[in-house]
């Protein structure tokens, strides 16, 4: 199948109108149609009902955007691949959570740019599933997330627990209003520790699902959050944040997911330099 149906339909998808398909992707809206018309044929369901007020995805289209979206992934990897043969002996494509760069993958990526010149590095950010779903459709090497789990092919190797403490900015609890509280979201397991803790906290007026945000957010304002220790420690002894005291602790594992299949010659190197790296964690 040509690569370009699978794009225009998700930029339909995304936008929701040919119209505004055609627009962004700099075709004619007459292109469109037909690339959506041919998809539809090969598939043999109809993907989009057209209306109006522009396009509502069909219960076919659901099920096909998962596969379109890995089909664009694998295609945007080939020829990435493909750019680095004859100027790199070897390519790495390593994924993580964003707050697990923070300190701690960013300086393990410098170190491998460094000891390894032969090898192009390609860093990406995104959710645990999706990172698990790319290392299953073979456009990740390795990927680094929070609460990982178990897939076929795929292995799990535990890494360390992340220490996650209440923290407060501002100036301090003494002025602060009880919808100050944000909840930072550290995965289902934190979700439902927290929730058996902290009931009355379930509902807080902000949720954030990205770790770096909420440290920003928090030092900025006078809210309080559940954050890695690792990350405000600095803060803390600066006394920018301040540890709310007596407040219960989480923790939450962190691990790194590759294939099963793999080269262990060229990839054991890698993993070792990884666990090097977060041995000076502690």
């Amino acid at each position: 199948m040509d690569i370009a149906l699978a794009r225009t339909f998700l930029m339909i998808a995304e936008t929701g109108s040919f119209i505004e398909a055609a627009r962004r992707m700099n075709i004619t809206q007459s292109t469109v149609s037909s690339r959506v018309r041919n998809l539809e044929s090969l598939l043999g369901r109809q993907l989009f009902e057209r209306s109006k007020v522009g396009a509502q995805i069909t219960p076919a289209g659901e099920q096909f955007q998962k596969h379109a979206l890995a089909m664009v992934r694998v295609w945007q990897q080939a020829q990435l691949d493909v750019g680095f043969s004859g100027q790199h002996d070897q390519h790495l494509a390593v994924g993580a959570e964003a707050a697990l760069w923070q300190g701690l993958l960013i300086s393990w990526i410098a170190n491998l740019k460094a000891d390894y010149p032969e090898l192009a590095l390609t860093a990406v950010t995104d959710t645990g599933p999706m990172l698990t779903q790319r290392l299953l459709d073979g456009t990740l090497d390795v990927a680094v997330v929070y609460q990982p789990l178990q897939s076929p092919g795929l292995l799990i190797e535990h890494l360390f627990e992340e220490e996650l403490v209440l923290v407060s900015g501002g100036r301090g609890d003494a002025r602060r209003r009880t919808d100050d509280y944000i909840l930072v979201d550290w995965g289902p397991d934190f979700r439902e520790d927290h929730a058996i803790a902290f009931p009355k906290r379930a509902g807080a007026r902000l949720t954030l699902d990205i770790g770096p945000l909420a440290i920003d957010y928090v030092l900025n304002s006078e809210g309080s959050g559940y954050l890695p220790y690792r990350l405000v420690r600095g803060h803390l002894s600066r006394g920018r944040l301040k540890l709310v005291a007596r407040a219960r602790r989480f923790s939450v594992p962190v691990g790194a997911l590759y294939p099963e299949a793999r080269e262990e010659s060229e990839f054991a190197p890698i993993l070792d330099s990884l666990r090097a790296r977060v041995a000076r964690l502690a």
